[in-house]
């Protein structure tokens, strides 16, 4: 199971998340660009890709989806919101190597594939594989994030474990 609800206490839930990408978890410190790397734009892991199919790693809804295809938003059914963002930089490639399988406010469950991209053409285009995955709205839901690193596959090694706020 993808994403998978355990009850710890009666008063708190944990959400775990799966990897969405296969490839190589790393901490966002590792990421080049100060925004992510910072935490600016929220806390969570990146991972380095080495297959280019970005998959659910929950069932939720799609919030969001870049118009260049390089990032998309979903919401998790616990109220957890996550940013998946395509490498660094790569708007710049202007939808060039991304294929979006899905429209803001579709469902998605576990495995459906979000995006395709092209591995090739964003390192041959200059930019970093590196892609973010980050809790937009950690502060206001959870009262712990775990992160994990290392070798991931999709869908079945956890990369994030979500304390949420009763």
């Amino acid at each position: 199971m993808f994403a998978k609800w355990r009850k710890k206490s009666a008063e708190s839930k944990t959400v775990e998340v799966c990897a969405p990408l296969t490839g190589r978890a790393v901490p966002l410190s590792e990421v080049p660009d100060e925004a992510f790397a910072g935490g600016h734009m929220g806390q969570g892991v990146a991972i380095e890709p080495t297959v280019g199919v970005l998959i659910a790693p929950f069932n939720g809804k799609v919030a969001h989806v870049i118009k260049s295809n390089h990032a998309v938003m979903l919401e998790n059914e616990s109220g957890l919101q996550f940013l998946f963002h395509l490498g660094i930089n790569t708007v710049s490639l202007k939808g060039e190597g991304f294929t979006s399988h899905v429209a803001v406010g579709d469902r998605v469950k576990t495995g459906d594939t979000l995006i395709e991209f092209d591995l090739d053409k964003m390192k041959n285009a200059g930019f970093p594989v590196i892609s973010p995955i980050i809790v937009t709205n950690a502060a206001e839901t959870t009262t712990h994030l775990e992160m994990f690193t290392g070798p991931v596959t999709a869908g079945k090694d956890v990369v994030l474990k979500a304390a949420l706020k009763s």
